[in-house]
């Protein structure tokens, strides 16, 4: 199997897993509805550790443009395999998508809140504040980013590497995911996101591509600075790129905290993600 191959299966099954438990927990006659969060957090640990077992071996199991971009500014990647990777997560992400619509296709139609629907598809903020929103996906990704690092760098059993991943995503969810969802992967978001634009998905409402910026930027700023910290700072080997992204990014945050417009509060839902 090649690469790209690799990681578009892979993301396929890390959303059909994640957004699956999305779907079981909030659209109506589902007998996992209002199951909680732990289940979510538990659920999309299992998705990626699953993924990463299924596809590992292939590609090294990135499922995400935020951790591809992470490991080529640490230098454990090359930049040229990059572009091929991001597109083959995103569609990946609509394909995985594609099939929690199917799967739950009745259900559609018993569950009248359209924000809820979207829930199911991509992430919203449970407080729509543009700086704090762009600042909880950054600080997530990063430190996502800077576990996988870590991880990789510790010698485990032969097979427990991808486990040890899905517990470090509980571990963010339970305690980083209650003010946006968690996204910390572009592909998780706006592959769903736009599955859920084109969908014949009954009574959907608005995808809210207002909001949908968010979760691409946060963590794009938050794996990239989170490769750079690792090199610099665990790995020694100084780099101008990391004092050059962490400005731009100072930037880009001040920017949002001076003229950010704060998301439409109407499409705001408890999002299920990560």
């Amino acid at each position: 199997m090649s690469p790209v191959l690799a990681e578009f299966l892979g993301t396929a099954l890390l959303v059909a897993f994640g957004n699956g438990v999305g779907a079981g927990v909030t659209l109506s006659k589902s007998y996992a509805k209002d199951a909680g969060w732990i289940v979510i957090t538990l659920a999309w640990g299992f998705a990626v550790a699953l993924s990463a077992y299924a596809v590992g071996q292939f590609s090294g199991a990135h499922l995400n443009p935020a951790v591809t971009l992470g490991l080529a500014f640490d230098g454990s990647f090359a930049w040229a395999d990059v572009p091929g990777y991001i597109v083959a997560q995103i569609l990946g992400g609509i394909a995985g998508a594609s099939i929690v619509f199917v799967h739950y296709l009745p259900h559609w139609a018993e569950t009248k809140d359209p924000a809820a629907k979207l829930g199911v598809f991509a992430t919203s903020p449970a407080i729509p504040h543009t700086f704090a929103n762009v600042m909880s996906e950054l600080i997530a990704t990063f430190l996502l980013v800077i576990g996988i690092l870590s991880i990789g760098a510790n010698t485990f059993s032969d097979g427990l590497n991808p486990l040890v991943v899905g517990v470090l995503i509980v571990g963010l969810g339970m305690s980083f995911g209650g003010t946006t969802g968690y996204a910390m992967n572009p592909a998780r978001d706006l592959g769903p996101r736009i599955a859920h634009f084109i969908l014949p998905i009954a009574g959907k409402g608005s995808s809210n591509w207002g909001y949908a910026w968010i979760p691409v930027l946060g963590p794009v700023l938050g794996g990239s600075l989170g490769g750079l910290f690792y090199r610099s700072v665990f790995s020694g080997k100084d780099t101008p790129a990391f004092v050059i992204v962490g400005l731009v990014t100072i930037v880009i945050l001040g920017l949002c905290y001076k003229f950010g417009v704060r998301p439409n509060k109407s499409t705001s839902v408890k999002s299920k993600s990560a």
